[in-house]
């Protein structure tokens, strides 16, 4: 088979990174390489931009936060350079100018930037920053109007930490951008980073006496509709939430589910105008309806579907906010990704499903390496 014409699944897990490759067919699957073994990977990601890159967040109890890069689908890794952020004097009273930086707390998302910037990618981290390299890693400049945003200091964490989890770049325009934080809320930006704006209008924060600010709620994953940049879907704390007007203004569409709490929610180009959610008990943090379950939003019908039935995979899961994506085939595949270590997979928009027989580590993170085209 040949290697560029393989799909993967990158799975960033409690003790390392694991590579699961398969093809088009996606019936069958075999665990490939694995690298940073012991070490908590948040994100792996592929760069479409250059077929064989792939990064990996390793938050290392020890170590600390790196990135690790490999050229050759995963075959080798090595260590890129991590960025630093300015130790402010008048946040930190006892501020030593011999260490005016300090080290970033935990990595969360990496996203590669158009494929008009062939050279650019984006970091998110903890506390709330947010960094860009214009040479694939090599340097790392601070997007200082979210580093160091008047803000900052009033901006309260999740129970996961101050992540910036969600970075996207509207495919039309390098310079109109958005970040999600926990538990902050999502902002957008149109002039490449240069200044930002709080975009959660009709968001609910349930736990604020303030049930609707401009910013305070802990946003969880959000995604873009493939098929139309001006429409978001977002799972957050107080539930699930559509936008078509970039983010303006957000609907909520989960309350028919009851409670529709949870992390993580993906979108397909090759399924335009659905959104997939696996929602949680809000409370327990695990799948209330003891089994695993996948919910399709149809947002051009504006109806809900139940993609498993109750006896196809019966237990208590977690999911987390990286937990679930989907690839560019068609029909579309869907990936769920468990804290118990389960990977589920379904090749046809979710009408089966298969588990891999491979029991991994908790899983933090999954996504797709899609096949280059010929």
């Amino acid at each position: 088979m040949e290697k560029d014409r393989e799909l993967r699944i990158l799975v960033g897990t409690r003790k390392g990174g694991y590579i699961v490759e398969g093809d088009s067919a996606r019936k069958r699957w075999r665990v490939g390489p694995v690298a940073q073994e012991g070490s908590e990977v948040y994100h792996m990601v592929a760069d479409p931009r250059h077929p064989g890159d792939l990064y990996a967040l390793v938050n290392n109890t020890f170590w600390g936060p790196m990135i690790q890069r490999s050229r050759n689908w995963g075959k080798t890794w090595r260590e890129a350079p991590t960025p630093m952020t300015p130790v402010k004097k008048k946040r930190q009273p006892n501020f030593d100018a011999s260490k005016p930086w300090s080290p970033v707390n935990n990595l969360w998302h990496l996203e590669p930037g158009l494929p008009s910037e062939p050279s650019t990618l984006y970091l998110g981290a903890d506390p709330h920053l947010l960094f860009r390299t214009a040479d694939l890693g090599s340097t790392w400049e601070p997007i200082n109007s979210i580093n160091e945003h008047p803000d900052h200091p009033n901006w309260s964490p999740g129970a996961g930490g101050a992540c910036l989890h969600t970075i996207l770049i509207d495919p039309r325009d390098p310079r109109r951008m958005y970040v999600g934080m926990s538990s902050v809320g999502t902002f957008r930006s149109e002039d490449g980073g240069g200044t930002w704006k709080p975009k959660n209008r009709g968001v609910e924060a349930p736990f604020l006496p303030n049930k609707y600010p401009e910013t305070g709620q802990c946003v969880h994953h959000v995604v873009a509709d493939a098929a139309d940049p001006d429409t978001f879907y977002r799972q957050d704390h107080g539930g699930m939430y559509v936008s078509h007007d970039r983010m303006d203004h957000w609907t909520r569409i989960g309350k028919p589910l009851g409670d529709d709490f949870g992390f993580c929610v993906t979108s397909s180009p090759t399924s335009p105008g659905k959104a997939y959610f696996v929602r949680l008990d809000g409370m327990a943090r695990v799948t209330g309806e003891g089994h695993l379950q996948v919910e399709e939003w149809n947002d051009k019908t504006r109806k809900w579907r139940k993609l498993l039935a109750p006896t196809a995979f019966p237990g208590h899961f977690g999911v987390q906010r990286e937990g679930i994506a989907t690839d560019n085939l068609e029909p579309v595949g869907i990936y769920v990704g468990t804290t118990t270590g389960q990977l589920f997979t379904s090749p046809d928009a979710g009408k089966t499903w298969r588990l891999v027989p491979f029991a991994f580590p908790g899983i933090h993170s999954v996504s797709i390496a899609n096949p280059t085209p010929r």
